[in-house]
């Protein structure tokens, strides 16, 4: 079939209402006028282009959907895991929780700490004044030993036989002196009858002085060889305690020699040897001058556990120049012997006590670059406030800025703020129950709390 148009009838065409439409084609150009659909047929193709659409759009609905579900989830949970009440959950989230404690009033005592070395009173190192064999050991490796309590015997035979010798010679000496002193008896009585010239009365009455500087001079020598008797019987010269044998039953010992035969340690009463600085001298030898005992107190090497309490002995007599400190010696009983010679103490010398001072737990303190505060809890709520901090003893400082009865804060500082609302908790960690320096916190008013006095552990 023709799709041409009669010449004399040309098609139709509606006015477009449009003022934009496109003008219909050239009634003579009937070619033209049907290529125009021809090409909407071509690119056209809107089955396809809506479904891809409708894919993507699909796609989309399907990953919200999972993500509303997964982030929705973890949402849920944390609002179940969140305690219920008060005040829309804000105690869970907006409380901060801490511990408090109340300020005190009290002594305090000022201290100055150092580093110490337990030093015995006496040590001694026993060496041989004789040589000889050592014939016995008396004493047992750690022994406490008293003065005089024999420690070592060294064959004493060789010294005997010198002793004998001249007790001889002594006894041989003074019988001399004897006959010349009778003989000046006889030359006075002649000379007196002057039977005899001067000169022989002279001559007798220097004999007995020779004689008798040679009874002298072999008494000495009876004393010489009775020490080394002595000394072939060594004692112990101090109390104390033994330390490791060091020679043994056989061994052959040299007089005046350098190598030790056993050290005898005081243990009993023991001294403390520490440093402190210059600065802290003056108000020692304050208290000292004024006849004042001040108390030193030794602790561990980590200065937790106190050892043995004692009392200043002196002070030396000059500073250290090249560290700048001077030197102090503390005295201890050491009745339970808890300090051993040279051991490593941390020293504490009490020079001053302070009395009716504001007191604060020490970990209260906290310092920023205006210097330290603390945070008073009032009505639930933290206020930071300057202080002044003074001596601190142990777990308490002397204190500034505060009256006694005030609460404050010991921890949670990482969290807490001016102003900001507080909630109290055990040391356990729960929200409710006893404070810091056990107080009781009271109840909770709107804040979504039971109100009921917390059960104390």
């Amino acid at each position: 079939m023709s799709s041409s148009v009669p010449p004399g009838n040309p098609p139709s065409h509606k006015p477009s209402t449009d003022a934009h439409a496109e003008p219909a084609p050239h009634s003579g150009n009937a070619q033209g006028a049907y290529a125009a659909p021809s090409r909407l047929e071509s690119s056209g193709s809107p089955a396809q282009s809506g479904s891809r659409w409708w894919m993507w759009l699909l796609v989309l609905l399907v990953l919200g959907y999972a993500g509303w579900r997964m982030f929705g989830k973890s949402a849920a949970d944390t609002q179940a895991q969140a305690p219920a009440g008060g005040r829309g959950g804000r105690q869970a989230f907006g409380d901060v929780p801490i511990l408090e404690a109340t300020v005190t009033e009290g002594n305090v005592g000022v201290y100055v700490s150092a580093l110490g070395t337990v030093t015995p009173i006496y040590t001694v190192t026993v060496t041989s004044r004789v040589q000889g064999q050592i014939m016995q050991v008396f004493y047992r490796e750690g022994q406490m030993v008293r003065k005089g309590d024999p420690l070592l015997e060294i064959d004493d035979r060789p010294y005997q036989a010198v002793l004998t010798q001249a007790e001889g010679q002594l006894a041989r000496d003074q019988a001399l002196l004897t006959e010349a002193r009778i003989d000046l008896d006889r030359y006075k009585a002649a000379f007196a009858r002057n039977a005899i010239a001067k000169q022989q009365l002279d001559d007798q009455e220097q004999v007995v002085k020779q004689t008798e500087g040679v009874v002298k001079n072999d008494q000495g020598l009876v004393a010489s060889a009775r020490y080394n008797v002595e000394y072939c019987h060594i004692t112990s010269p101090i109390d104390g305690r033994v330390g490791l044998r060091l020679v043994d039953p056989g061994n052959i010992v040299q007089a005046n020699s350098t190598t030790s035969l056993v050290v005898v340690t005081q243990l009993q009463p023991i001294t403390v040897i520490f440093n402190v600085a210059e600065d802290h001298l003056g108000d020692i030898q304050a208290q000292v001058l004024h006849g004042k005992t001040l108390t030193v107190d030794a602790f561990d090497r980590t200065a937790q556990r106190r050892i043995a309490g004692g009392v200043l002995l002196t002070v030396d007599n000059q500073i250290d120049a090249t560290t700048g400190t001077v030197k102090l010696r503390a005295q201890f009983s050491n009745s339970d012997l808890a300090l051993f010679p040279n051991q490593f103490v941390n020293a504490r010398l009490l020079v001053n006590t302070l009395e009716n001072v504001t007191l604060v737990p020490t970990p209260a303190i906290q310092r920023n670059a205006q210097g330290p505060f603390v945070y008073v809890i009032s009505n639930q709520t933290a206020q930071l406030r300057p202080i002044k901090q003074g001596a601190t003893d142990g777990n308490n400082s002397a204190v500034e800025g505060l009256q006694a009865g005030e609460i404050v804060a010991v921890d949670g500082f990482d969290k807490l703020q001016d102003g900001v609302k507080v909630r109290v908790r055990t040391p356990g960690g729960s929200n409710n129950g006893t404070s810091a320096n056990g107080a009781t916190p009271a109840p909770s008013d709107k804040s979504g709390n039971s109100g009921k006095e917390p059960t104390k552990k």
